[in-house]
């Protein structure tokens, strides 16, 4: 079986930011992303998502690790001071590598 090493990287953060950080991940270009809902307990306190105002979010993205440190740069810069946020990176090995092209328009070729 022939796998592929690419980055994993988890965001986990408030919901609020949905939307902009879809934006901001299609324009870095990543090819796709899960989103879910997430609860935890961190040393922001507890996010039981009680009130929609109280909920995180846990996006992922399977991407190449240009584009993961890309991403991780600008959310640090962009988000890490006003809103609660933690990211994580890590090798993974996936199998259908192209499934994960990015789509940027610049010199990347698109593929991984």
């Amino acid at each position: 079986m022939i796998t592929h090493t690419m980055q994993l990287i988890t965001i986990i953060t408030e919901s609020v930011l949905e939307h902009s950080l879809i934006e901001d991940l299609e324009r870095l270009g990543v090819g796709g992303y899960t989103i879910t809902n997430a609860r935890g307990k961190g040393h922001r306190g507890l996010r039981d998502a009680a009130w929609s105002t109280d909920s995180n979010i846990r996006v992922e993205v399977l991407c190449e690790a240009q584009v993961a440190d890309t991403i991780a740069e600008h959310l640090t810069k962009t988000y890490y001071v006003d809103y609660a946020m933690m990211l994580y990176l890590s090798d993974v090995k996936v199998l259908r590598p192209e499934k994960f092209a990015c789509n940027c328009d610049d010199d990347c070729d698109g593929k991984p």
